[in-house]
C-alpha cells in the first residue's frame, strides 16, 4: 500500500502547503482520494507528481470541515463516500466563524455520486470506510470548540477514517481524529476482527503535551504500532511528544509513504 501526501500543513521540496489534508491512497488495484484540503493545492501538487486525479473515481471525505472538503469545488464526476452529517452548517464557538463546507448538499449531489453511510462501508475487499465511530474511552472527544447552526455543541459525529486490512496488520488513515484516534483504532479492530495494527497516519487532533496526548502515546506503545505519522491538526507540543517517544518523521507535501 502506498500513500501520497497531496495536501498538508507543511511544504516539502517544490510542493505547496496549506492548512488542510489530502492523500492519494493506492492499495491492490484501488486508487482513492482521501479528502481534498480547502483549495486546489491538492491538484497542483498532483500535477507536479504527474498524477492524473481525473482517472480516480473514488473519493472519501473524512468529515465536513472546510480544510478537508472545500477542494470539492475543483473536481467532479466521482463516487463520494462520507457520513450523512458531513453537510451540516457548523461554526467555531469562539467567534461564530463558519467552518463547514462551502458547497451545499444539493450542489455536491449535482457534482458527485454521493454515498452516505453511518455504518462501515466496504470500498473493496480490504478497504473499509468506518462510518460513525463510537466514542468509548474516557479521555478522547470529551469537549468541543464547535457548535451547529442551532447553537448546539457539535462533536463532529461525521468524523471518520479508512482502515486497510493488510498482511502486516491494519493500516488506519484519519482525517482529523475528532472521534479520538484511539477510539478510531479500536473501532477498526472491531469491524475487521483483527487486533494487529501496523500503521496509523493522519490528523490525531492533539494540541498539547497534556494528559490526553500522554494517554494516546501509552495506547500506541501498548498496541506496538510500527508506522506512526501524526500530521495536520496534531500541533507542535503534541508532535514533540510523539517525536520524543517514537522518533517520527514530519509529514510534508509530496511525500510518498509505503506501508
Amino acid at each position: 500500500m502506498e500513500l501520497t501526501v497531496l495536501t498538508e500543513n507543511v511544504a516539502g521540496g517544490c510542493f505547496i502547503a496549506e492548512h488542510g489534508l489530502s492523500y492519494l491512497i493506492e492499495c491492490d488495484d484501488n486508487k482513492i482520494l482521501f479528502d481534498t484540503g480547502h483549495s486546489d493545492v491538492f491538484l497542483k501538487n498532483a500535477e507536479q507528481l504527474k498524477i492524473n486525479l481525473d482517472e480516480i473515481k473514488t473519493l472519501v471525505l473524512s468529515h465536513g470541515h472546510w480544510d478537508h472538503g472545500n477542494g470539492l469545488k475543483y473536481i467532479e464526476d466521482k463516487n463520494l463516500i462520507c457520513h450523512p452529517d458531513s453537510f451540516i452548517r457548523r461554526f467555531r464557538k469562539a467567534d461564530i466563524s463558519y467552518i463547514g463546507l462551502d458547497l451545499s448538499y444539493e450542489e455536491i449531489k449535482s457534482k458527485f455520486n454521493v454515498i452516505v453511510s453511518k455504518e462501515p462501508y466496504k470500498i473493496s475487499e480490504n478497504i473499509i470506510f468506518l462510518g460513525e465511530i463510537p466514542r468509548l474511552n474516557s479521555f478522547e472527544a470529551q469537549t468541543t470548540s464547535f457548535v451547529d447552526e442551532n447553537g448546539i455543541d457539535d462533536f463532529v459525529p461525521d468524523d471518520s477514517a479508512i482502515v486497510i486490512n493488510s498482511k502486516k496488520g491494519l493500516i488506519i488513515i484519519t482525517g482529523c481524529g475528532h472521534a479520538g484516534v484511539c477510539n478510531t483504532i479500536e473501532y477498526a479492530k472491531k469491524i475487521t476482527s483483527r487486533n494487529k495494527v501496523y500503521g496509523v497516519i493522519g490528523g490525531f487532533h492533539l494540541k498539547d503535551a497534556d494528559i490526553v496526548t500522554k494517554k494516546v502515546i501509552e495506547y500506541f506503545k501498548k498496541e506496538k504500532i510500527e508506522k506512526i505519522y501524526p500530521s495536520h491538526c496534531t500541533e507542535l507540543p503534541a508532535l514533540a511528544e510523539f517525536y520524543n517517544n517514537f522518533k517520527i518523521n514530519q509529514l510534508k507535501t509530496g511525500m510518498k509513504i509505503c506501508f
